[in-house]
């Protein structure tokens, strides 16, 4: 499935994802949900994921983490229990990321990933991963393009 979507401001892209992130809860699949996104700096990735955190009911403020690669974030009455957000733009070789539990995250069914430059790490990516990319079109208009291998009700 591939669809596009325009949004002409941070909230309209927060609430894009948090649209999404209904559509996920829905689903009956007993996995972990990963989300990568792609896209240039200032294109609306951070905005996206904060967005998605507000939509599984996240109370913490959603900071790109970029020096620390990733945070993990309790997530109340939901199949999933945690949101993880990594943000792999410092990583070089997709290797790296495995030196910090990648692999254990994405197996626990109870986890939803969220990647920003999902595409440094595409190697180790699961095949089901859901990917957004992201285009700043102008000051304020994005293309956020979906491509998943499974259909969203």
């Amino acid at each position: 499935m591939v669809k596009s979507f325009l949004t002409r401001n941070n909230r309209a892209t927060q609430k894009l994802a948090q649209d999404l992130i209904k559509k996920i809860l829905k689903q009956k699949k007993r996995q972990a949900i990963v989300i990568g996104l792609i896209g240039d700096l200032g294109s609306g990735k951070t905005t996206f994921c904060q967005g998605l955190a507000k939509g599984l009911g996240v109370k913490e403020k959603i900071l790109s983490p970029t020096f620390v690669i990733f945070r993990k974030f309790k997530i109340q009455n939901s199949k999933f229990k945690i949101f993880y957000h990594f943000d792999c733009y410092r990583i070089e070789k997709p290797k790296e990321i495995l030196k910090l539990g990648f692999k254990k995250i994405i197996a626990q069914p109870e986890n939803i990933v969220v990647i920003e430059w999902a595409e440094r790490i595409k190697k180790v990516l699961p095949r089901q991963t859901i990917i957004l990319y992201f285009a700043l079109l102008d000051k304020n208009l994005r293309k956020i393009t979906l491509k998943t291998k499974f259909m969203l009700k």
